[in-house]
C-alpha cells in the first residue's frame, strides 16, 4: 500500500472536483450561499453517524494506519473522510446543476 493511501485519493478528489468546476463545469455552485448551507447541513449529519463509525473505542470502520495521516477531529473521524465526503456532495451537486442548465438550453 503507498504511504497516505487513503489520503492522497481523499485530497485528489477535492482538487479534481474543484477543477472541474473552475475549468469546465462552471455551475458557479460554489459561489452560492445556498450551497454552503447545504454543506454545513451534509456536514451536521456526517459528523454523528462518521463518528459513530469510526469512534476509536469500537469502530465499526478501521483503516490502516499507514492509510490515513492520523489526524482525527472530532469523535475520532480521519480527516480524510470529510475530504472524500465534500468531493462526492460537490460532485453530485456539480453534475445536478449541470444537467438542469443543459435541460433548460434544450
Amino acid at each position: 500500500m503507498m504511504p497516505w493511501g487513503y489520503t492522497v485519493p481523499a485530497v485528489a478528489a477535492v482538487v479534481v472536483v474543484i477543477a472541474a468546476e473552475l475549468l469546465v463545469l462552471r455551475t458557479g455552485l460554489l459561489r452560492r450561499p445556498a450551497y454552503w448551507v447545504t454543506m454545513a447541513i451534509v456536514t451536521a449529519f456526517q459528523v454523528p453517524v462518521d463518528g459513530w463509525l469510526t469512534k476509536l473505542s469500537a469502530p465499526i470502520v478501521r483503516y490502516a494506519p499507514g492509510g490515513i495521516t492520523g489526524w482525527r477531529f472530532p469523535w475520532d473521524i480521519p480527516v480524510e473522510d470529510f475530504l472524500f465526503g465534500y468531493a462526492l456532495v460537490t460532485a453530485v451537486l456539480l453534475l445536478w446543476e449541470r444537467g438542469k442548465s443543459r435541460k433548460d438550453s434544450a
